[in-house]
């Protein structure tokens, strides 16, 4: 049974993860992985399951104190020095130099370079929203992106070997889904440059360097118990509504590293895909808490093509202007 660690950070052991998906813990053996915003939940998540799968882990985050025990928890878990932790503000140039000296300085290599860094904060309406707020979130997602892909991602084509992922979202452009349009305009900036970067580098069997996109979708461990009383004639807060397919709840940051995993092993497969993480954890053939709630996969995969065209081919347009 998998130890666990006592640590401030909400997490639990991810080693049984990878096994319930049948992935070994030396699958990434002699890989070294860059996880921006890795000293909290998703990324956490990600980073944590990239050591217990054999990998080796740089955590670049903006809080000190968490992204130093991040790195302690890791490192205790796998018995080795398995992770350091470099203190990064994602949107600085000078920080991400920094970022890569380190990592190469440590470990000789990157193989892999996980996009996730962002501020959750940022997810406020656009008509409640300041333009300072927008700013950071394009900062963050598309700047930050930018900058670690040209620091890292040269060398990874040089030696014909690598991994470039961003953890990317569901976008609020429709109802009902609503909120959130400064933290998904962020996003979508960055998703499109990693789908534009697929084209530039060209096919993974040639390049060796596979780019995907994955959506974790809801990850987190919540408390609802914890959550304070809502304000007098306000409901309660329902934790069924939060629920993920195949869940209890919102999913386990964990599962969402397993899936990581996963995708990292097959990336040169995915190779200009997105992938949420349902569909992923359906391919693991991952043993659902919850299997009825299980949603099917969204019809066809959409072509290169399509996706270019994609916000031309939004919402019902013009009905019967092509018969």
């Amino acid at each position: 049974m998998a130890r666990k660690i006592e640590t401030f950070l909400n997490i639990e052991p991810v080693a049984p993860e990878l096994e319930r998906a049948g992935i070994k813990k030396d699958a990434l053996k002699g890989e070294t992985a860059v996880v921006t915003g890795a000293a909290s939940n998703v990324g956490l998540g990600f980073a944590r399951a990239i050591a217990a799968a054999g990998g080796n882990v740089v955590i670049a985050d903006i809080n000190p104190k968490n992204g130093e025990e991040a790195r302690r928890v890791i490192n205790e878990e796998n018995g080795r020095d398995a992770a350091i932790f470099v203190q990064c503000d994602i949107t600085q140039e000078k920080d991400v130099k920094n970022l890569a000296e380190k990592a190469y300085e440590a470990f000789g290599k990157v193989d892999i370079l996980i996009n996730n860094a962002m501020n959750m904060r940022l997810n406020g309406p656009l008509l409640k929203s300041t333009v300072e707020e927008l700013d950071q979130s394009y900062a963050i997602s598309a700047r930050g992106v930018m900058l670690a892909v040209k620091e890292f991602v040269p060398k990874m084509v040089e030696r014909g070997h690598g991994v470039v992922t961003y953890s990317a979202t569901q976008f609020h452009y429709c109802p009902p889904m609503v909120g959130g349009t400064i933290y998904t305009a962020g996003k979508a900036a960055a998703t499109s440059l990693i789908m534009s970067l697929c084209n530039e580098l060209g096919p993974a069997e040639e390049t060796g360097v596979g780019v995907f996109c994955f959506v974790p979708a809801g990850v987190a461990r919540v408390d609802f118990s914890k959550f304070p009383p809502p304000p007098p004639g306000a409901p309660k807060v329902d934790p069924k509504k939060f629920a993920m397919p195949g869940f209890p709840g919102m999913i386990p940051p964990e599962t969402s590293g397993a899936a990581m995993v996963y995708c990292i092993l097959n990336a040169a497969k995915l190779h200009g895909s997105g992938m949420i993480v349902y569909d992923v954890l359906r391919a693991m053939n991952y043993p659902f808490p919850v299997p009825e709630t299980v949603k099917k996969p969204a019809g066809r995969r959409i072509s290169d093509q399509e996706l270019t065209m994609i916000f031309c081919n939004m919402g019902p347009g013009f009905f019967g202007l092509d018969g």
